[in-house]
């Protein structure tokens, strides 16, 4: 069997997939004006794997998917969670680290912002503290980071 290594990584056009976004208030917000031309240069990486949701490429700033994720989660989780991962692709464009060493995935600093963010959108769409807190829940924060993400949110 011969294994094929650094094959180039497949990028799409997000626009060809992820339908309306430019529409979104909560998108609006971010890119103001430059919405339309922001997300129609976004490209978007498909992944295969069972773990993993969504992220963002701190290399160039396109958005990775689980193809997993697409088929088996709902739409309001796929929503919040692609509005989510917009704010890191703004944070990306603004300069910004997205992943900085010496923090817990629950205190980065960007990943605060993105979820005060996705929870208010999450409130506008009259989701309740329980609903937030359970699309909040990771299987890879232990109760202890669950519950400071939470407080974080100013959830109860």
């Amino acid at each position: 069997m011969r294994i094929k290594r650094n094959a180039p990584v497949k990028l799409h056009r997000f626009t060809d997939y992820f339908k309306g976004f430019e529409k979104v208030g909560a998108v609006r917000a971010l890119f103001g004006n430059k919405t339309e031309k922001v997300l129609s240069r976004l490209k978007v990486e498909f992944f295969s794997s069972r773990f993993g949701y969504m992220g963002v490429s701190d290399l160039d700033g396109h958005l990775l998917v689980s193809t997993h994720h697409l088929k088996n989660s709902d739409l309001r989780t796929l929503y919040l969670d692609v509005v989510h991962e917009l704010h890191h692709v703004k944070q990306f464009m603004d300069g910004k680290k997205l992943f900085i060493d010496r923090f817990e995935y629950v205190d980065q600093p960007t990943e605060v912002e993105a979820y005060k963010a996705t929870v208010k959108e999450a409130k506008r769409m009259h989701m309740s503290n329980k609903e937030i807190i359970e699309y909040l829940a990771v299987e890879w924060n232990t109760p202890e980071q669950q519950k400071r993400l939470v407080r974080k949110m100013g959830l109860s």
